[in-house]
Formats: structure tokens, sequence, C-alpha cells
């Protein structure tokens, strides 16, 4: 039996049209997709009111398909809108409840959005988190999420980013636009929490099977206040996602699986944790053979 499984579950940018094309191979988590009506389309795909329930939804259906077919995780953690999909997996939050929320959080961060000028983020690689941290300052920019050492997320206004750029430029980095109109876990985000905490108030809310990493500390979170207290900081507060995956080794994790849309949670643990046995749902053609690569890992 395969002991400390990870579930994983990510946020935007790996959403493609053929992503439900998995989950739809199974009765039940077809039936779950069916119930949301939604259907990727590749024209709206990365437009947020689409994005995020979508990976909810995608998210959700694979583990609909997967959970009988593997041991109980130890724990789950989420990257950006993949945090309310792994309160999910973790057996707090019913799936047409953690789809609606989502949905409800797109729409809170779509109005923010709208507020001043138009919004941007993007990814900043080979350069330390202390320096990046403080170029983007400079640009009115704010670290959003950290991926590792020399990488991270950074959001705020398009009207700065190309001066961003040149100055990451300057300093032998790279910075690439991802394709997200709202600065997630920034401050510009604060106007999004009424209406998302509204939500989050009134959500049914179980006990759940395993812990979940919270994005903006880390930490192992159980309870109901602990949940909806994350959830909503992480809005307009910086993901520290390098610290969850350390925290998912030191937690005793040896077995990490992403559910994907996308692979990148999975190669992000891999090139930080090598001895971690880890892949996505992505990597595979059939539940069956996930299932098998899981049972094998010991």
């Amino acid at each position: 039996m395969t002991r400390g499984l990870l579930i994983m579950c990510p946020g935007q940018g790996g959403q493609h049209a053929g992503m439900f094309d998995l989950a739809r191979t199974d009765p039940k988590a077809a039936a779950l997709l069916d119930q949301t009506g939604i259907t990727p389309d590749t024209a709206t795909l990365f437009d947020n009111a689409v994005a995020q329930p979508s990976i909810v939804a995608c998210t959700l259906a694979v583990w609909e398909a997967l959970r009988a077919h593997l041991p109980a995780p130890m724990l789950a953690a989420g990257y950006s809108i993949g945090e309310v999909a792994a309160w999910s997996v973790a057996g707090a939050i019913a799936p047409s409840d953690a789809i609606a929320l989502s949905r409800i959080r797109a729409t809170a961060m779509d109005h923010a959005a709208r507020v001043g000028p138009p919004h941007a983020m993007a990814a900043i690689s080979a350069l330390g988190i202390g320096k990046a941290g403080a170029i983007a300052a400079r640009h009115g920019y704010e670290i959003a999420i950290i991926n590792d050492v020399d990488a991270c997320i950074a959001g705020g206004s398009e009207d700065n980013l190309a001066a961003l750029g040149e100055s990451v430029s300057a300093e032998g980095a790279k910075l690439q636009r991802l394709p997200v109109a709202v600065a997630s876990h920034t401050s510009l985000m604060a106007p999004a929490r009424r209406a998302f905490d509204a939500a989050l108030a009134a959500l049914r809310f179980a006990a759940p099977a395993c812990p979940v990493l919270g994005g903006v500390n880390a930490l192992a979170l159980r309870t109901q206040n602990e949940a909806l207290d994350a959830l909503s900081r992480q809005l307009v507060q910086t993901i520290r996602w390098s610290d969850c995956m350390d925290a998912a080794v030191e937690a005793g994790a040896t077995v990490a699986l992403e559910l994907g849309p996308g692979a990148a949670l999975a190669r992000m643990m891999q090139a930080r944790h090598p001895h971690i046995a880890c892949r996505s749902v992505a990597d595979f053609r059939s539940i069956e053979g996930v299932a098998a690569w899981v049972a094998r890992q010991e």
C-alpha cells in the first residue's frame, strides 16, 4: 500500500480544450461534469470567470474517478484556485459547492480588477525572491506566488509591466507575461474579499479526512475556521508554494499526484524534491494507469 500520498490541485495555466476527456471515461465523474454545465471552449478558457470553475470542475471530476482506486491521501494542497479544490478533495466541501464557490470567487475578482487600470501578472525567473520583490515594488507590483528561491509570480498594473520587464532584464533575469487579467494574491484584490467572505460564511463544511496545506502559511489546516481564513487571506496575500512543497515532504509525503489540468505542480515538486515520486494525471491515458502507478510506489 502506498504511504504518504499528497494530492496537489492546480491553479490556472494548464487548462485546454480536452481537459475533461480523462474524467469523462468514468461515469460518476462524467455525471459531475454534466451537472456543472461547463464545456471547455478555447476562445474563453483563459477568461477568469471561465477558467476558475473549469479548473476546479476538472480537478474534482478526476478525483471522483480516481479516489476509489487510491489509498487515502495524508495531505492535500492547492495552488491558487486549487486550494478551493483541495478542501473538496479532503472531503470538507462538496464538489458542487466548491465549483459554485469558484464561480463567486472569479466574479468577485473580476469586479475588483475593474477598479483602476487593467491588471497583469508575470512570471519572474532567475532572480532571487528578495531582489525580485524589491524591483517589483518599484513598479507598483507585488509578489503573488513564490515558487522557488529564484522563481515567482508578480501582479500589478498592466501600465507598469513593460518597465518591470526592463528592470528584470537589466538584472539578467527573465519575465514572462501570463494569460491572467487579475492580479491575484495581491492587495489589488481587496475589493473582492467582501463578496467572497460572504460566500465562505454560507459554505457547508464537513470535517476533512486529511489536512490541507494553507497557501499563505504552508501550515496543515484542519478546522472550518482555519479553512475559511486561509481561503479569504489568499486572495490578497502571497502564496508560498515552495514552502508548501517543503512542508508536505517534512510531514512525510513520499508520493505526490497532481490531479490536473496540466503538470506544472508535478514539475515543480520533482525539481525541488527529486526523491519524491511525483506525476500528474496529465501524464496518463487512463484512470487505471494513474492508479497502477500510485500502487507501484512503496
